[in-house]
């Protein structure tokens, strides 16, 4: 089942030039196997799919260049392989997005390698220098534990992206039941989202200079989050024992479901060095009374970064959260979160049509009233579109609109 949640679910996510931002949210309710999963996906946005195809380019001036190369097809096969001993029901749910769409599978799964191609088949050339990223903010305060969280891409991505209410049955495996902010085409997970046992999370992308071919991508490990049944198993994902991650992210979560006190986690990922067979990570627990921010930039481990826009926008995007007082409150992180006073890196990256980054979404996980308050313009000067109810294993996982 598809919804569209928002004030004017009529227009089309497609007329983007012209409409601006999306005044509605798709939502799909889906339950089955992987497979199943992906081709509902896949049928029920395939316009929004196939044109976020033709106009996405890192695909089709990088990726999709490389792919027909002897060393870029080396490295994009090695990585399927090490992907499908691991993850195979995810790879069938992109093979159902890619049948329900109408779209080849390989430029789906070049879409997931992100810049592991390009890195590595150039041998360590610097990969990601555009500024997309994110900023997160974690408050836990008296009453006011709250994760915000920026989702900032390409501008092409505006009003490319969908809700995915899953419930995931596949013989042989745990069951899933998760909802996630999805980019066209992509698998659940790489932006934010909460499943049935009370993870609530959200991405950082980092860039690291040197990523590593037949590990594991970064939409991998994080779509497998969405069944961490707890903390440990969270570390255990995201450590990734016997391959470890090509690239690199933060993860900012917490555990509705955890007992005690209200413990938010920030998770750096470093691609595996050399040849161990595992992450690198890091992680800095935000206990009650603190805060903490990520951007896209390492704070922790010590990774090589790709010099250029994305270190710098995060830099100026750190400098302006830390230039308020610590959150408080909701209405605080609100405020942070649409901060525009840098001129050129904005904590909200909007401000003129033409800007080439721009923040997609605004999600702010209330973890006392349990709610998932979704934005898509500036949050401390509008109503959210949709604010969905954290419901937990045999709840409902239904959303409702504000």
């Amino acid at each position: 089942m598809t919804t569209c949640l928002g004030n004017n679910p009529a227009k089309n996510a497609l007329d983007a030039e012209d409409i601006g931002r999306r005044q509605a949210i798709p939502v799909i309710h889906t339950r089955g196997t992987h497979y199943d999963v992906g081709f509902d996906i896949g049928r029920t946005f395939s316009g929004l799919i196939q044109d976020f195809l033709d106009t996405y380019k890192p695909l089709n001036e990088t990726y999709l260049p490389l792919y027909k190369t002897e060393a870029g097809n080396k490295v994009y096969q090695e990585t399927l392989a090490c992907v499908e001993e691991q993850f195979p029901g995810y790879l069938k749910e992109i093979r159902g997005t890619a049948d329900g769409a109408n779209v080849p599978f390989h430029k789906l799964f070049l879409m997931h390698l992100d810049d592991i191609v390009p890195n590595v088949a150039n041998e360590g050339a610097q990969g990601n220098t555009l500024p997309v990223g994110c900023s997160t903010i974690m408050c836990n305060q008296p009453g006011q534990e709250i994760l915000g969280h920026n989702e900032d891409a390409l501008s092409e991505t505006l009003n490319h992206w969908y809700l995915v209410s899953a419930h995931v049955l596949e013989p042989g495996c745990n069951e899933e039941i998760f909802t996630s902010l999805s980019y066209a085409g992509f698998l659940p997970g790489y932006t934010m989202g909460y499943n049935c046992h009370g993870l609530v999370y959200t991405i950082n992308t980092l860039s690291a200079a040197t990523l590593r071919s037949g590990k594991t991508p970064r939409y991998f490990l994080t779509r497998a989050l969405l069944a961490a049944e707890n903390y440990v198993q969270a570390q255990q994902i995201l450590r990734n024992q016997g391959y470890g991650a090509a690239e690199g992210f933060s993860v900012n979560m917490t555990f509705l479901t955890q007992q005690g006190d209200r413990m938010f986690h920030n998770a750096e990922i470093g691609p595996c060095e050399n040849e161990d067979a595992q992450s690198q990570i890091s992680i800095l627990t935000i206990s009650p009374g603190e805060n903490t921010v990520h951007c896209n930039k390492y704070l922790r481990l010590k990774v090589a970064e790709v010099e250029g826009l994305i270190v710098d926008s995060s830099e100026k995007r750190m400098n302006a959260i830390c230039n308020h007082p610590p959150a408080k409150s909701r209405q605080d992180v609100l405020n942070i979160l649409s901060d525009q006073t840098d001129d050129q890196y904005r904590v909200y990256q909007e401000i003129n049509k033409e800007d080439r980054v721009k923040t997609i979404a605004t999600g702010i996980f209330d973890c006392v009233e349990r709610t998932w308050s979704i934005y898509t313009d500036k949050p401390n000067s509008v109503e959210p579109l949709l604010v969905i109810p954290l419901r937990l294993r045999n709840e409902s996982t239904a959303t409702s609109a504000t």
